[in-house]
């Protein structure tokens, strides 16, 4: 998982800092909510033909990373909103 990891990197002056896909302005958060709206890593690569399938699945490993790292306290309320 380190390697595909590699993929996914942070720097201060690409999108603010967040994290991206190999130093492109492709942040994983946009991704992550192109899958989460029904898009399949197929359809992804299709609009964004510089990207890889290795990208698209980095992106699922560093949201699994993160998921473990953090606690995320939410609402019931806004889960149902």
């Amino acid at each position: 998982m380190e390697t595909i990891l590699e993929r996914i990197t942070i720097h201060p002056d690409i999108c603010h800092g967040k994290p991206v896909i190999r130093n492109k302005r492709y942040p994983v958060e946009s991704i992550l909510e192109y899958l989460a709206g029904g898009d399949s890593i197929e359809d992804i690569l299709q609009e964004f033909s510089d990207l890889e399938r290795e990208d698209i699945l980095a992106c699922l490993a560093f949201a699994s990373l993160m998921m473990r790292e953090k606690s995320i306290k939410i609402r019931k309320d806004e889960i149902y909103s």
